[in-house]
Order: C-alpha cells, then structure tokens, then sequence
C-alpha cells in the first residue's frame, strides 16, 4: 500500500472517529424548571451554536413527565421533584459535570408564609445535591422576580416601595419567599470557594409555557379563543387603572438572554439585576393587539359595568374548552391546565409598577424587546404549538 494512500485512509479513519466522539462542551447548564416560561426559553437558547460560554450541555429538570412542546430542544431531560430531598439528591447528586445551575421554578401555596416554606425547601435541595458532588460548578443564577420591590401577592399595595425600582431598594419588611431563597443563595455559595452568584428579577413576564403558574400571555390567549367561540366582545377584565397606566414586561427570550449573560460575563457576578424589555405600554394599546390576532371584536374596557374576573368568568368553561380543542385539533390539554386566571385577574387588576434597567446596562447587558412585537412572537408561538387555534 503506498504511503499517500495510507495517509487518505487514516485521515478518513480520524473523521470518522471524530465524528463519532462525544461532543466536547465549553459550559454545562442544568436548568431546573426546564418547562417553565424562562426553563424553556433557556432550553431552547443554550444549545445554539452561537451562544456565549458555549457550546452547552444541557440537563433540564422538571416535576412532570417531558410534554411535546419542549422535546424539540437538545437537552437531557430529568424528571425529579425537587421538593423531595431523597429523590432530587438521587437524580442530581450524579451529575458532576455541571458548571452553572438555573434556578427558574417555584411552587404556589396559599400564604406567602407557606411559599417561603415550601419554596425554600426545594431550593435548598438543590444545592445540596448539587454543590458537593459538582467540581466544576461555577454559577449560579437564581430567578426571582418584581414581588421583591412591592412584597407578595397577598399584600400589594400595602407595603411598596415607590416606582420606578432599582436594585439597591432595602427588602420590605414583610414576608416574602424572594428574600427566603437569596438568605438561601448566599449561604450556600460560602459552601464553595469561587462559586459566584447572580439574581434576575423580571416583572410580568411574556413567554410559552402551558405549565407555567405565571403565563399570562397564555391565559389571555384562551380567554380571547373562547371569546370568539361564543361570538363574544373580548372585553378587558381588568380595571380602569389598569387599562389607562403605563406597564413594563420582561420577554422570557430576553430573561434567558440576561441570565446566560451573568452566567459567563465577570463583570456580572454576584450581582442582582432587573430584567424588563425597556419600554413601556398601556393595556388600551395591546387589547386591539390582542384582538386582531384572533379576529374577535375589541371589547376595550367597560366604563360604566362592575369588574368580573377571569376567575368568575371561567368557572364553568371547561367544556367550551373542550369542545374547542376537539373542534380546533388542538392538543390536548384542559383549561386549568393552560390558563391561570387568578393570575392575570392580578395583573390585569393592578397600576403600572415600573422598574429601571440602568444597573444591567451600566454592567455591559444591552439586551431589549419591543413588547407589542413580544406580545405578537408568543401568540404565534402558542398557535403554533396548537395550544390555541
């Protein structure tokens, strides 16, 4: 055999077995609360090829079994419950190549007291199982939210700083599960020499998620789905100071973005930083938004009727549901399942709160949405997932 052709055949050989190798990753994420409205987002943005620290492995972790709107991202899905100790040091305490942890989940209970419990627990079952047994963890990001300026839901308005917010604002002297999981965060990262933190507080959020406690895009979606089907005004159910005052959201993309910024970015560590699209909106403006995406007459805000809630509303509408998800093939899914209406009775039933995003860019992230645009992405998204027609 001559020499060149030897050299072709060993070259081959080394392709082959390059290609059959294992991908060799720069950063390894694990997210937990993979199919949430920020886990998925970040799911979804980490294995891109072009995205900073990378490339990504990616373990995702989340209660319920993987549903078939987040299969498509190229992640190794969990499915463990964090609030069990045992199983979540099982399934995590293993995983010992993770360099940065995603902390984007939370559990609902009826007091905030009771969310302090339950979420602190989980949280600090996390970093049990994964701090120890992870050589290589070097961040983490922990997701709270705008309820650290303007206290729990149970006490709004009753303890609020002023808006706008900015970061170096001091805890409210209230309750409130968000301080619960920073006493946590600190603590534990004295655990380990060099692991750095970062905090991400986005407000009202505008993503995908079907399982998200927190959707309200999604809620809004099958409100106005279930207005059409009946031949009904979409009418705004929110209040008058609502619908005139100014409002800021934050993009579940543009939240992902921050928090894989912060991840790699030295500049960012051990920092809080808000999270909002960085402009500003009036309900009035994106109900007719809201409307033509589903061809249903804009109902606007009725001046002279008494406020319904969602809540109220939608008591007995499990079988339109269900008749529209049958009629519409959909996926199948049931209306408790997508639609948090004591969610957005809450958003749709507050004054703007604003906060500013000076300290993120005085840090270098320049990240923003234009949140009409960000309202119409997510609407698509959830049609095109067949969530809603």
């Amino acid at each position: 055999m001559s020499w060149w052709w030897a050299g072709a055949i060993g070259a081959a050989k080394k392709k082959l077995d390059d290609e059959d190798a294992p991908p060799k990753y720069q950063s390894v994420a694990l997210i937990i609360g993979v199919t949430g409205i920020v886990g998925n987002s970040l799911a979804e943005i980490l294995p891109l090829s072009d995205t900073p620290g990378g490339p990504w492995k990616v373990y995702g972790v989340a209660r319920r079994p993987q549903p078939q709107w987040n299969s498509d991202h190229p992640i190794e899905y969990i499915q463990c419950d964090v609030s069990d100790p045992d199983e979540t040091l099982t399934k995590l305490g293993c995983l010992q190549d993770v360099t940065h942890l995603f902390y984007v989940t939370w559990a609902n209970q009826a007091t905030e007291s009771e969310n302090c419990e339950i979420n602190g627990k989980m949280f600090q079952n996390v970093l049990d199982a994964v701090i120890p047994d992870s050589p290589s963890l070097q961040h983490i990001c922990l997701q709270t939210g705008k309820k650290h300026y303007w206290g729990p839901f149970e006490l709004y308005g009753k303890a609020s700083h002023d808006t706008p917010y900015h970061e170096d604002l001091p805890r409210l002297d209230v309750p409130n599960f968000y301080y619960t999981l920073e006493d946590i965060l600190f603590e534990s990262v004295g655990r380990k020499e060099g692991l750095t933190w970062s905090i991400h507080r986005p407000g009202l959020i505008f993503g995908f998620s079907p399982y998200s406690l927190m959707n309200l895009i999604g809620a809004l979606c099958v409100y106005a789905t279930i207005c059409k089907h009946e031949g009904v005004p979409l009418k705004f159910p929110g209040t008058k100071e609502a619908w005139e005052s100014y409002h800021d959201c934050s993009d579940a993309d543009l939240i992902a973005e921050q928090h894989i910024w912060a991840a790699v970015e030295p500049h960012a560590k051990n920092e809080a930083f808000n999270i909002s699209n960085g402009d500003v909106f009036k309900w009035k403006h994106l109900w007719k938004v809201l409307a033509e995406q589903f061809e249903v007459e804009n109902g606007g805000f009725d001046e002279g009727g008494e406020r319904v809630s969602l809540v109220e509303m939608m008591k007995d509408k499990g079988g339109v549901w269900d008749e529209i998800v049958r009629e519409k093939g959909l996926v199948s899914t049931k209306l408790e399942e997508v639609a948090a209406w004591w969610f957005a009775d809450g958003m749709l039933g507050i004054e703007g709160v604003l906060d500013t995003m000076n300290k993120s860019k005085e840090h270098g992230f320049f990240g923003f949405r234009n949140s009409k645009s960000s309202l119409v992405s997510w609407i698509e998204k959830m049609k095109g997932y067949k969530i809603v027609p």
